[in-house]
């Protein structure tokens, strides 16, 4: 049914759960598990009263969130190795998460996406956005929401 599925993590409990589902449906499928996290760039600011940082302090955030985002991939690696499932583990820098997932479900021939929602309504949606609501307009590949 399913050859090569890819799941969204950012390391939480909720997105812990996508996970799970993911290397469960692979295991009984026999299918191949991407998993990603996509690490955001240290957002530049110049607006008045903001406290800049320089360019040595950027990259060591940006390290340091890439570092967190590969312990992140490698802990689905290792979930997976303990329930036989392969999962190759892959990390994306992009500040458009939602594009960013759904470039890599193609580039790695994906024929699923596992993802989390938060299921937020109304304001708190509109306000905060919805990087699956974008993954699940924009896709062409079926995504599978848990919430």
């Amino acid at each position: 049914m399913y050859r090569r599925i890819l799941v969204a993590t950012d390391g939480s409990k909720l997105s812990d759960r996508a996970v799970e589902h993911a290397l469960a449906l692979a295991d009984l499928t026999g299918a191949e598990v991407v998993a990603l996290r996509v690490v955001p760039r240290y957002p530049v600011t110049y607006y008045e009263g903001g406290i800049a940082l320089s360019a040595e302090e950027v990259r060591a955030v940006e390290k340091q969130w890439e570092a967190e985002a590969r312990a992140t991939v490698n802990a689905v690696k290792a979930a997976g190795q303990r329930r036989q499932v392969k999962v190759k583990p892959i990390t994306v820098k992009s500040d458009l998460v939602a594009e960013a997932i759904i470039a890599a479900a193609k580039r790695h021939h994906c024929d699923l996406i596992v993802m989390a929602s938060h299921g937020r309504r109304g304001l708190k949606r509109l306000l905060l956005g919805s990087e699956t609501q974008q993954v699940l307009t924009h896709a062409h590949t079926p995504v599978l929401v848990l919430r």
